[in-house]
């Protein structure tokens, strides 16, 4: 009899095919990546912050804000995240169905339906989101904050309020 869990998946969860994972269609982007400081009793303590868009082009995108000791460490966290939190975008006629604007702490979003042919007319941080999330043409505008974490957050926000009207 042999002793332990192997061949039986056992050991610790999520370690298993990293190295070879195969390529499942989505796209990250890192939108802001910032070194935060905190003071300690021995001085102070950089760590990185990544926000981390990840979207395959059809339909579904996430969004993940995380930290750590290095770039890379908080780029994969924030990935980790934004795949755990990814929503279905509704699309009619390659387009949002309908104009909404929406706030989100500070930050107004305004999305508005555009005709074949247009393209996404946005910027920044709204840019990265609305093109990971496969909408063709759209028109947006930033209102207010100019935060990129609370702009990217009303964008998903307006993602969830958005229905498609039969």
């Amino acid at each position: 009899m042999q002793k332990g869990r192997s061949g039986r998946g056992g050991g610790r969860p999520g370690r298993q095919g990293h190295r070879d994972r195969p390529d499942d269609g989505f796209e990250q982007r890192i939108v802001e990546l910032s070194r935060v400081t905190r003071v300690m009793a021995g001085g102070k303590r950089m760590r990185f912050r990544a926000l981390v868009v990840l979207g395959n082009r059809q339909g579904q995108v996430g969004v993940g804000l995380a930290k750590g000791a290095d770039v890379s460490l908080a780029v994969s966290k924030a990935t980790a995240k934004a795949r755990r939190a990814l929503i279905n975008v509704p699309l009619k006629n390659e387009t949002i169905p309908h104009v909404i604007t929406v706030k989100y702490k500070s930050a107004n979003v305004l999305l508005k339906p555009a005709p074949k042919g247009t393209g996404i007319i946005a910027g920044g941080p709204v840019r990265a989101v609305l093109e990971l999330a496969g909408v063709p043409n759209v028109v947006s505008k930033i209102l207010g904050s100019s935060n990129k974490v609370n702009n990217v957050r009303a964008v998903l926000k307006a993602f969830n309020l958005l229905k498609l009207r039969a």
